[in-house]
């Protein structure tokens, strides 16, 4: 039986927030950690939380399809107070190692989004995972955020979709590693076509020692 979703759920921790005194939540998540090529990406994002203003079906990115991350990206972006995204190169990554460099892009995109937007007002921030940011805003880390906060979620799906587009994009410079299919994860494709052509410039050299 498929879950119904449920907005008091998505929102129960945005509104003990509220209830603090707190006026805005900034929902953080990155995508990308994982792969073999291509940049890690945050999001930060500013959500307007009442009922009549919220976007039904916001979720874990990885726990919904493709064409349905799509439209609720394009619904997340139009409805966001503010939004910010921040792509991390392979390169930095392969300088400063994967956590780092999500911390790092975390960090930045908070910093983007409350130096960029005209929201005046306490902010907290929420993460996903269990990591702490340097940062001088208040900050929760919340494990499977993505699944459990609304505003988390909301930034793992454009997070994820930008990733997506960027991959695609990708695929056109470098077409011998169906990035358009794997974005950059370590499929038996990729990794076939890396055996055969070698690595090109936007692969992680510390991620793909091996081959």
């Amino acid at each position: 039986m498929k879950k119904i979703w449920n907005a008091e759920e998505k929102l129960r921790i945005e509104r003990a927030l509220l209830a603090q005194g707190y006026r805005y939540v900034i929902g953080v998540d990155e995508v990308g950690r994982g792969p073999l090529a291509g940049p890690v990406v945050c999001a930060a994002v500013v959500m307007p939380l009442e009922e009549s203003e919220l976007v039904v079906g916001v979720d874990d990115s990885k726990k919904i399809s493709e064409k349905k991350r799509e439209l609720l990206a394009q619904e997340i972006q139009k409805k966001a107070k503010a939004y910010t995204m921040v792509e991390v190169s392979e390169k930095i990554i392969d300088e400063i190692n994967i956590l780092n460099a999500t911390k790092l892009g975390m960090k930045q995109a908070i910093e983007k989004l409350v130096a960029e937007c005209a929201l005046e007002g306490d902010f907290v921030v929420l993460t996903d995972g269990n990591m702490t940011l340097d940062i001088t805003l208040p900050q929760h880390s919340v494990v499977h955020g993505d699944a459990l906060s609304y505003s988390i979620g909301s930034a793992s799906i454009i997070a994820k979709v930008y990733r997506d587009h960027l991959m695609d994009e990708f695929a056109n410079t470098y077409p011998h590693y169906a990035f358009e299919k794997n974005k950059g994860y370590g499929t038996a494709q990729h990794i076939q076509g890396i055996k055969e052509y070698g690595l090109c410039p936007i692969h992680r050299r510390t991620f793909t020692k091996k081959f």
